[in-house]
């Protein structure tokens, strides 16, 4: 018996209010032999006290020495084996934005990209281009004819954009053309299975307009794509918890994520106090809030440690009026670590806390990844911190007699 299967025979339905708070790429390093990390450079008197009062530890979300993406790290956290679910980043994104992703249609994740003269990558990002700009070179490649498929281009923030390909018999099984990398190339996409064949011709065909489209334009003059896929049947946090559940989040990514695991993603909150106002309104709606913070992940992409510092202490300064909410169960941690010292996503564990009146006290003084690794929670998958929540939030019956 696996253990979803446990759960949905052991979920109760009780008046308990569950609060997950995620800070992407909470995890980091530090940058000079024994110095601090991020977290533990950080002024965060309000996580050091709800660390002190509950418990902590580590999480891993997918396998020790693996580096996850965004996606599969969420997916993790709510309880979903990344390895067996697996959602392309270009349909998370289109869920995001609302766009009616049917059925057949393959959808991919767009970055506009900078390239020099020879074709080779110097920017993944194009500077992080302001949304207005993103919108217009979305709107230019809207133009793009493909024979036999009809071509959808969508902006989704800043740099961003969705690409969907609708037609007969298209695979999804095809290789990202982003490299992951400055000073390369783009990637020629490349089909897995015969189903894809005609997938990458049609990615071909868009990719080479897109690039004459584009070539005049700066600094975003080509675009790379990644996380090609069809949308899947996932079974909803209520399904699998017996959860009302809500997504407190303002990039589009995650908010796709939640509307395919059935929460209710209220409208697009533009700043985090803003979040903590919405999740205050809805509070009596729901039993568990998903609250998502970006921007530690994005400083920590950018290699900014003390960027990524001010943005932990920004989140840090709204748990007070989170806490005045009164959850009987609040967890803070991240779907993957993104330390500033090496710009990307890594495999660390991520610090992990768990409060609750039913937590058992351990030595934890501070919340920081050098606490953590002594917090009374140990290292533990990912997959396990929903069933942990839900225990804790008394939802959970005996298990055998």
């Amino acid at each position: 018996m696996n253990l979803h299967e446990i759960i949905r025979k052991l979920h109760l339905r009780t008046d308990s209010k569950i609060v997950l708070l995620v800070a992407d790429g909470l995890g980091g390093l530090p940058t000079w032999p024994g110095g601090p990390t991020e977290l533990e450079a950080a002024n965060t008197p309000h996580l050091d006290a709800l660390a002190k009062e509950g418990t902590t530890g580590l999480l891993h979300p997918v396998t020790r020495g693996v580096t996850c993406g965004s996606g599969p790290g969420h997916l993790s956290l709510f309880g979903y084996d990344p390895t067996e679910y697996l959602v392309g980043r270009g349909v998370l994104s289109s869920l995001g934005i609302d766009f009616d992703l049917q059925a057949g249609d393959v959808a991919a994740r767009g970055n506009f990209c900078s390239v020099d003269e020879s074709g080779t990558v110097t920017d993944r990002r194009a500077g992080r281009i302001a949304d207005a700009e993103g919108r217009r070179l979305a709107e230019k490649l809207q133009a793009i004819e493909v024979p036999g498929v009809e071509l959808f281009i969508r902006h989704v923030k800043q740099y961003r954009f969705v690409s969907v390909f609708r037609g007969e018999d298209l695979g999804d099984n095809v290789s990202d053309t982003d490299p992951r990398s400055t000073g390369v190339r783009p990637r020629d996409p490349e089909p897995a299975d015969d189903a894809s064949e005609s997938t990458c011709k049609a990615i071909g065909e868009f990719i080479r307009q897109a690039r004459e489209i584009l070539k005049d334009e700066s600094p975003a003059n080509m675009v790379l794509l990644r996380g090609f896929g069809r949308r899947p049947e996932l079974p909803t946090l209520r399904d699998l918890y017996g959860l009302d559940s809500c997504a407190i989040a303002i990039y589009p990514m995650y908010r796709g994520l939640s509307r395919l695991l059935g929460m209710h993603v209220p409208e697009k909150a533009e700043k985090l106090g803003a979040q903590v106002g919405q999740m205050r309104q809805l509070w009596n709606e729901h039993d568990f809030f998903f609250f998502h913070h970006k921007s530690t992940d994005s400083s920590g992409e950018d290699g900014d440690f003390d960027g990524k510092v001010r943005e932990i202490e920004t989140l840090d300064r709204q748990l007070p009026a989170i806490r005045e909410l009164d959850p009987d169960v609040l967890i803070v941690t991240g779907d993957h670590s993104t330390p500033a010292s090496l710009a990307n996503h890594s495999w660390h564990p991520v610090p992990v806390l768990l409060n609750s009146s039913t937590c058992r006290p351990d030595r934890t003084l501070c919340f920081g990844e050098r606490e953590a690794i002594g917090g009374g929670l140990g290292q533990f998958p990912a997959t396990e911190l929903m069933a942990l929540a839900m225990g804790h939030a008394l939802k959970l019956d005996k298990f055998g007699a």
